[in-house]
């Protein structure tokens, strides 16, 4: 074997030793009722960069769509859901959200303004029992890698009001986190997306997302 075989030889190994099969995917909700459960399209893909490097977590790089009626939403530690207008959750979707989230799984809502009207409601049909606790400051989902003192930041302006993170408990489990009024999900996306948006605001958003993330791998 000549010294060309042998270099190309040593750079497969090493390849095929730094290469990791990815351990988990994230997924975005997809919902019925008309409203843009695809609205912040690079949203979630950023924020999985961001962890992979951050957080040294494992994640495919691509985001899965996973419907809320389907059994598909099982495969997934944490799924996000965001956008502006109505969410309608049939009986069913209702019955196998539940599910998913009292069996382990965990429900990020981003609130791309707009939506509180309506997820409320729906979110009434998979827990009747249950009403969103706000969170206060010094809970342990601002206080994990990145430290969030004042609680959750407001991101993006909408009409003044201050950002408000909501919690649903299961058995003494956060199955479901409600970011109301700070638009997490247009600080995720592109830089530049938003031009009124700054730096410090994106990466603001990016480090309080990382910490849902780690929060949800470790509760």
């Amino acid at each position: 074997m000549n010294i060309k075989h042998l270099i190309l030889s040593f750079l497969l190994i090493v390849l095929c030793c730094s290469y990791r099969v990815p351990t988990y995917q994230l997924a975005r909700l997809k919902y019925n009722g008309g409203g843009d459960w695809y609205g912040d399209r690079t949203a979630l893909i950023n924020l999985i960069a961001f962890c992979n490097q951050n957080l040294h977590t494992n994640f495919a790089d691509e985001e899965a769509i996973a419907d809320v009626g389907s059994p598909e939403i099982f495969n997934y530690p944490m799924i996000y859901m965001t956008g502006h207008g109505n969410v309608t959750f049939s009986e069913h979707e209702a019955k196998n959200l539940r599910k998913y989230l009292t069996g382990g799984g965990f429900l990020h809502i981003d609130d791309n303004y707009g939506l509180d009207k309506f997820i409320r409601v729906q979110m009434k049909k998979v827990f009747p029992e249950l009403s969103f606790a706000e969170l206060p400051a010094s809970h342990p989902i601002f206080n994990q890698k990145f430290k969030f003192p004042g609680g959750l930041p407001k991101v993006h302006e909408h009409n003044g009001k201050p950002a408000q993170g909501f919690a649903l408990m299961w058995q003494g489990r956060m199955v479901c986190f409600y970011s109301y009024e700070s638009d997490l999900g247009n600080g995720w996306e592109d830089a530049g997306t938003y031009p009124g948006d700054s730096q410090e605001k994106r990466l603001q958003a990016l480090k309080m997302g990382a910490n849902l993330v780690q929060y949800v791998l470790t509760q």
